[in-house]
């Protein structure tokens, strides 16, 4: 599933080629998304002029000047950057023609994502709400963090997984946080120290804005606006490294099921 650093790079990379251009036809071809693509969206979006686009955790808004769209990718979407005479192929959902001659295209083989109208009237989508901070916010501290933490029993690594508590903290950047906090995925969140956290904080910071620099993880079905893959697999220190060396103290990686995840951890460099 693409993760904040993969979203953020698709808007990088999108961006450049829609800022100020106009919606001047859309395409349906199957409305059948996770949550459909409703009948009037051609009407919506079409002879609007897209003003900017940024990101809400994994979701991609779309500014028409008041009006937006808001994507999601969900498992296997990806927006794609194309010529306008680019034929489509199969599992090619959603085309916006712009006047330039770019073809923004929505493209999602398991259709677990979303193409959806968000009229300037609903000051709130409710696909939004709930969310927690944006972990390059000022609002994302150590001790926003230990305060959330309090009493609570569940894994440290499940914590800062909880979209309600902070966005982006996707499984494999969860992991190599940890990693770098020296703090095992499967402790609890209400013992690590408020030290701890300020340190973990930061790391959370500092994986996603190198996994952004580096272009995402590839794993399986990620790709950029252009196709492009993401190198940070490359440098990662514990995810999908079982029984492999540890890159610091030559341990060898464990891998343990944290609900339902897999979660791995050196347990010499991490207490």
């Amino acid at each position: 599933m693409p993760e904040l650093p993969e979203v953020e790079t698709i808007r990088r990379g999108v961006e450049p080629h829609v800022i100020g251009r106009t919606i001047s036809d859309v395409v349906v071809r199957d409305a059948r998304l996770r949550w459909p693509v409703p009948p009037h969206f051609m009407a919506y979006a079409a002879g609007k002029r897209i003003a900017a686009v940024s990101r809400r955790g994994k979701y991609l808004i779309f500014d028409l000047g008041g009006d937006r769209l808001i994507v999601h990718l969900g498992m296997t979407g990806r927006l794609y950057v194309l010529d306008h005479f680019t034929p489509p192929v199969k599992h090619d959902h959603v085309d916006l023609q712009l006047d330039n001659g770019v073809l923004l295209r929505f493209h999602d083989p398991r259709r677990f994502g979303a193409v959806l109208p968000w009229p300037a009237i609903d000051t709130e989508h409710p696909l939004l709400q709930g969310m927690g901070p944006e972990p390059f916010s000022d609002a994302f501290t150590g001790d926003y963090l230990f305060a959330r933490s309090r009493g609570r029993s569940l894994a440290v690594k499940n914590f800062i997984m909880d979209g309600r508590i902070v966005v982006g903290a996707g499984n494999i950047y969860a992991a190599e946080a940890l990693f770098r906090a020296a703090l095992r995925p499967g402790r609890a969140a209400g013992r690590v120290t408020r030290v701890q956290y300020a340190g973990l904080a930061g790391h959370i910071r500092d994986v996603l804005a190198e996994a952004i620099v580096q272009g995402g993880t590839t794993l399986r079905d990620f790709a950029g606006a252009r196709g492009e893959a993401g190198y940070f697999k490359q440098e990662l220190k514990v995810y999908g490294r079982e029984g492999l060396p540890c890159r610091v103290c030559q341990a060898p990686i464990r891998r343990i099921v944290i609900g339902q995840r897999s979660s791995f951890f050196c347990a010499d460099c991490q207490n």
